[in-house]
């Protein structure tokens, strides 16, 4: 396992580790199967990290981003080629959330949702950039005055 797992919460497990797989190239590692045949929770690898979904259990606290009115958090992965990574995502079902584009701070970068409303970030390093150009990038963009 890496230094973090990430563990996410779907409407259906079978479903998104299916789509996981299509999308990413994740592979499965193992499944826990409860009595009567319901999934409670696949186990993939996507890249070297560890990557579990695990079906909604509101009476546990376990809610999707649907239940919850959306996501605040992005899960960024990098890869080689952004936008052949997110052409096969979108293909698979995703939403674009942000389109794909060089960002101020050396990354050509797209985030979408995905079919269970997690959001995730493609990444792709294109050019090194010094913390005073983001952070002068950042002032204009976003207001305010730069410091790296």
């Amino acid at each position: 396992m890496t230094q973090i797992a990430i563990h996410l919460v779907v409407g259906d497990p079978d479903q998104a580790a299916s789509w996981y797989a299509e999308a990413f190239g994740a592979r499965e590692t193992s499944r826990l199967t409860l009595p009567g045949g319901r999934t409670l929770t696949v186990e993939l690898l996507l890249g070297d990290t560890v990557l579990a979904v695990a079906g909604e259990m509101p009476e546990r606290g376990m809610r999707t981003p649907a239940a919850l009115g959306g996501t605040p958090a992005a899960l960024h992965v990098e890869v080689s080629d952004v936008d052949a990574a997110s052409a096969r995502a979108v293909r698979a079902g995703a939403t674009v959330f942000e389109p794909v584009h060089d960002a101020f701070w050396g990354d050509r970068t797209g985030q979408f949702l995905d079919p269970f409303g997690h959001r995730w970030a493609l990444d792709q390093h294109v050019r090194d950039v010094s913390q005073e150009e983001i952070a002068e990038q950042a002032a204009e963009l976003f207001g305010g005055s730069a410091t790296a």
